[in-house]
């Protein structure tokens, strides 16, 4: 998996992304509650594509920063959320100058090729005690079918629960796993 056919299929992508969400209002405030994310918590969503989690954020009255790949992504998440500091960069490569206290990986951890190493990197921008939370508005197992019909070229199989909770363990204290018909999450705090 290279990072430029990521960049390609979600740049391709992002023009009808918005329409072709699948969205679970309840998975989803499940998965931020869980994470923590509340008034004046600064967040980091990783992936971002085109600020899907934005508008939970400002509800919460979160102070968000997103980060995407694909410039394509950031400019429709930019023409919808101005006031959003939105970041086109490699999540991996981009100094960001910043800790925050929640980083978020919203149904996108199958497309980082290297998940260990994406996990000691969001580490590093958490504050002590921050959490970091992978997170799926649908089962592991529906994302692996999805995955294997349209995005099977940029994506892995994303791990079940407890091997993510131990690519986390050097870093976080893991006290998040659901992996169920609904949703996948994964969270720990940052040692």
């Amino acid at each position: 998996m290279e990072k430029q056919d990521i960049i390609s299929f979600f740049d391709s992508s992002a023009g009808s992304w918005d329409e072709e969400l699948i969205r679970n209002d309840k998975v989803i405030e499940k998965i931020l509650d869980n994470c923590g994310i509340d008034k004046d918590v600064c967040v980091l969503d990783v992936a971002c594509g085109t600020g899907v989690l934005f508008p939970d954020y400002i509800k919460r009255e979160a102070v968000v920063t997103g980060i995407d790949i694909s410039p394509q992504m950031v400019k429709i998440a930019k023409e919808k959320f101005p006031d959003v500091n939105v970041i086109c960069g490699d999540v991996e490569e981009t100094d960001l100058n910043e800790k925050f206290d929640a980083v978020m990986v919203y149904n996108a951890f199958p497309h980082f090729p290297y998940p260990e190493r994406l996990v000691e990197k969001l580490s590093k921008l958490l504050r002590k005690g921050g959490r970091l939370s992978v997170a799926h508005g649908m089962s592991r197992e529906d994302l692996l079918k999805l995955h294997n019909e349209r995005a099977s070229k940029v994506s892995l199989p994303l791990p079940d629960e407890k091997t993510l909770a131990k690519i986390f363990e050097p870093f976080f204290s893991v006290d998040i796993m659901i992996s169920d018909s609904e949703m996948y999450q994964v969270s720990g705090v940052k040692k």
